[in-house]
């Protein structure tokens, strides 16, 4: 039986889908590119309440929301794709600390930044400032994590993580990938990795692709 994902190119659920691909996982993709609109948003609304992406229903009919919760879950069903430390293992506690980190400090800016009318009203000079503020806070961010992380060939060491997925999506979000590799340069080597792997060629050309100009 398959898995459905509420999600859309270029969003937080490509880390979800990539994830499903390497564990060899059948899903289906329902598009609903919320930032576009209510009636994208109406698409989620079923599945999660907060009509906000990702969103996975499992073949069960069970539903999970929370991007973190969802590839820390695939991960630990999947032990035998090896897409996450196991309990036992040393890498286990800084795995779920940047697993949740992501999501509290730097995704969550994007809800303000898809639309900043929720916080600043109609006001244009107020809505640059939170853009240009929030993207300041991303950057920032990503710089401090760069400084406490000792990567290998990916961030926990030498083999691939539902965390590198993540890192690798979400550093393509504004400010976008020129900016992320100035901040962080010690996780600049392993996105440019996890972009190059040969067994998501074909996925990310369909779901995220990197066309003319896209790091900027």
């Amino acid at each position: 039986m398959s898995f459905t994902v509420y999600g859309a190119a270029g969003s937080g659920s490509v880390p979800v889908e990539a994830t499903l691909t390497l564990i060899g996982a059948p899903f289906t993709v329902v598009e609903a590119p919320t930032w576009e609109g209510e009636a994208e948003r109406d698409k989620v609304a079923p599945v999660n309440p907060m009509r906000q992406l990702p969103a996975l229903v499992m073949p069960s009919g069970e539903v999970m929301t929370e991007s973190a919760a969802i590839l820390i879950w695939l991960a630990d069903a999947h032990p035998e794709a090896g897409l996450a430390p196991r309990l036992d293992d040393p890498a286990r506690g800084q795995f779920l600390r940047w697993m949740a980190f992501i999501p509290a400090s730097i995704y969550s800016m994007y809800w303000v930044r898809d639309d900043p009318s929720r916080l600043a009203g109609d006001d244009a000079d107020d809505q640059a400032r939170i853009l240009d503020r929030t993207a300041e806070r991303i950057a920032e961010c990503w710089r401090r994590m760069n400084a406490q992380v000792s990567p290998g060939r990916f961030i926990l060491g030498d083999r691939l993580s539902v965390l590198d997925l993540y890192v690798a999506v979400a550093s393509r979000w504004r400010p976008g990938r020129t900016r992320f590799y100035a901040e962080a340069p010690k996780l600049a080597d392993v996105v440019r990795r996890v972009d190059a792997l040969p067994v998501l060629e074909a996925f990310w050309k369909a779901r995220y692709p990197f066309d003319e100009g896209w790091e900027a």
